[in-house]
């Protein structure tokens, strides 16, 4: 893919402000920020309208095509996505763009928090998109994990954990959690039986791809933190619930190149908790 061809700048998007074709999309858990001020005509999409509670995960192919049918979205539009927290939600939301074949979609190079810095136009209109008709196809399961998949993983193809190393020891859960077995949320699709991580998996925590403005690091800055991992023998990156683990993959795939890269989404939540599969921990407490 190439840097050219994920990325987009806060001058991209001020040249491009109502062209045709061309959809900001603004993500994230709440719409706050957003209702306080947005870059004009961009459209929210909260992170949740993406999830299915009964299933768990992304929605299936007819309620993501008939989600962007009523945002306003064509299968033919280039969606610009962004959020805070330096794009985290957004790149979640890039892969589930990809996951359905969505052929143009970038993020915005540093998201809400570098727009802002720049001191670039705000607006608090919400713009009136005419309803579209979005056909999805099924998914493209060269993008994503299964439980399955890192299983046959380990000690085969690179599997990388991008949490926190406390969560990777399995010294905690998640940040600010420590010895409970839930995530921030509440939410029963971020529980798990047990603390630590998949036997072989590299531990590259997801923020040391960013700078302080949220923007992505260089190339050779990139490339520098994953050196010691070979690109060609496939890789897994997973999480706690995919969204730190699709940050990884789309560094590793989109902006870097790497050739086989997928993103486990059901991450620690789900091997977290299931019977009989592998599991190492470094810390030696009981979790």
């Amino acid at each position: 893919m190439g840097r050219d061809n994920a990325l987009v700048d806060g001058d991209w998007v001020e040249r491009n402000l109502g062209a045709p074709g061309v959809v900001l999309v603004e993500t994230g858990n709440e719409d706050t920020e957003y209702v306080k001020g947005h870059p004009p005509g961009a459209v929210w999409i909260g992170w949740d309208e993406f999830q299915d509670d009964l299933r768990l995960g992304v929605v299936g192919p007819e309620r993501f095509g008939d989600l962007l049918s009523a945002k306003g979205i064509s299968r033919d539009d280039t969606v610009v996505l962004y959020s805070g927290a330096s794009n985290l939600l957004a790149a979640l939301t890039y892969w589930y763009f990809t996951l359905y074949g969505h052929k143009n979609v970038r993020l915005l190079d540093g998201g809400r928090t570098r727009w802002e810095l720049d001191e670039r136009p705000l607006s608090t209109e919400v713009p009136l998109r005419a309803v579209t008709d979005y056909r999805v196809d099924e998914p493209d399961l060269t993008v994503r994990a299964t439980r399955d998949d890192v299983i046959a993983a380990i000690n085969v193809k690179n599997v990388l954990d991008v949490r926190t190393p406390e969560e990777y020891s399995g010294e905690i859960f998640a940040p600010g959690f420590a010895g409970e077995a839930f995530a921030p949320g509440n939410n029963p699709h971020e529980v798990a039986q047990r603390s630590g991580h998949v036997p072989g998996a590299l531990n590259r925590p997801w923020d040391a791809v960013v700078n302080v403005d949220g923007t992505f690091k260089s190339d050779a800055e990139l490339a520098e933190l994953f050196a010691d991992v070979d690109p060609q023998a496939g890789s897994i990156t997973y999480c706690w619930v995919g969204a730190r683990s699709a940050h990884t993959w789309f560094v590793l795939r989109e902006l870097l190149g790497w050739p086989e890269v997928r993103n486990y989404d059901g991450s620690w939540a789900e091997y977290g908790s299931l019977i009989g599969v592998p599991v190492e921990r470094t810390f030696r407490g009981t979790k």
